[in-house]
C-alpha cells in the first residue's frame, strides 16, 4: 500500500470515530506503521471530524516528526510502545466510546470471557492498564499488556485497541464497546455469567487457527462456588452462593460437593 493509500485510511478511520460517538473536541488519535522505523498518524488538536488525508503527519520511531504540517499528538508514546512489542501490530486506534470508557472510569473490570465469540476474536478478556501520569509513566504501565492482548482499558482514560491493519483494529474497538453495552445490561439483570473453563481451550485454538492476535494468557480459573452466611472477602478464589444467579438445582449441587468433601476430610 502506497503511503498516500494510507494517509486517507488513516483520516478515514479518524472521521469513523467521530460519526459513531467514540470521541469528541481533539480526543482520540490513529497510527498506522509505515514502515522504516516510520508512522503515519493523525495530527494533535483537531476534530477527528475534520481530519483530511493531506493533515496525516509523519513520526519516526522516537515520536518526532518528519512530515505534515501539524503537530504529534501527547499520546503517541503509547502507540510506539504498542509497536515496539508487536511486530504483527500494524494499526493501533486510541478513542473514548462512552460504555467501555465508562467501564475505564469507573474502575469496573471488563477481563471476564462473557461471549465465546468474543473469546475467538479477542481473547479471555479485556484487561484494564491501571491509571497512571501521561508520558514515560503511562508507557511503561502499558506495556507488559501488549504482549497477550489486542485490546484494553486504559484505566480513567478509553480505549486502546491493535491490529494488522486499521480495520482489525476498529472492529476491536466496536467490539470492546459492544461487550461493554452488554456487561452493562447484565449487571443490571443481576450480573455476568462468565464462558465456561472448560470451554475457553476450544475456543482460543479456534482464535490461533483462524490467525487473530497472538496466543492469549491462560484461561482464568473460575472461582469455586460456596455456600455461606457473608460475602466472601476481597481476593478471595471463592464466590458465594447468591440465589438470584444460581438457580436450586445448582444450589442442591453445590451443597452435595461441600457434604463430599467434608465427609473425605
Amino acid at each position: 500500500m502506497s503511503d498516500a493509500r494510507r494517509r486517507a485510511e488513516v483520516a478515514e478511520y479518524a472521521q469513523r470515530l467521530h460519526a459513531r460517538g467514540w470521541v469528541a473536541n481533539h480526543d482520540g488519535n490513529v497510527t498506522v506503521r509505515e514502515g522504516d522505523g516510520r508512522f503515519a498518524a493523525t495530527p494533535t488538536a483537531t476534530s477527528k471530524a475534520a481530519v483530511g488525508a493531506e493533515d496525516v503527519i509523519t513520526v519516526d520511531d522516537s515520536g518526532a516528526k518528519i512530515t505534515g504540517r501539524g503537530k504529534p499528538f501527547s499520546e503517541i508514546g503509547l502507540h510506539l510502545t504498542v509497536y515496539r512489542a508487536r511486530p504483527d501490530v500494524h494499526a493501533v486506534i486510541h478513542a473514548h466510546p462512552p460504555t467501555a470508557t465508562g467501564f475505564a472510569v469507573a474502575g469496573v473490570s471488563l477481563s471476564e470471557p462473557m461471549i465465546a465469540e468474543a473469546v475467538v476474536s479477542l481473547g479471555n478478556g479485556i484487561p484494564t492498564v491501571p491509571p497512571s501520569a501521561p508520558g514515560p509513566a503511562a508507557c511503561q504501565t502499558l506495556a507488559p499488556f501488549c504482549a497477550g492482548h489486542d485490546a484494553v482499558l486504559l484505566g480513567g482514560h478509553g480505549v486502546l485497541a491493535l491490529g494488522a491493519d486499521l480495520e482489525q483494529a476498529y472492529l476491536r474497538l466496536e467490539l470492546v464497546e459492544h461487550l461493554a453495552k452488554i456487561a452493562l445490561v447484565a449487571r443490571q439483570l443481576g450480573g455476568i455469567r462468565p464462558v465456561a473453563p472448560a470451554v475457553i481451550p476450544s475456543l482460543l485454538e479456534a482464535r490461533r487457527k483462524a490467525g487473530l492476535g497472538i496466543a492469549a494468557p491462560e484461561a482464568p480459573t473460575a472461582p469455586k462456588l460456596v455456600v455461606a452466611c457473608a460475602p466472601a472477602p476481597p481476593g478471595s478464589d471463592v464466590q458465594v452462593y447468591d440465589p438470584k444467579r444460581v438457580n436450586s438445582k445448582d444450589l442442591a449441587t453445590i451443597i452435595r460437593e461441600e457434604l463430599e468433601s467434608a465427609l473425605k476430610r
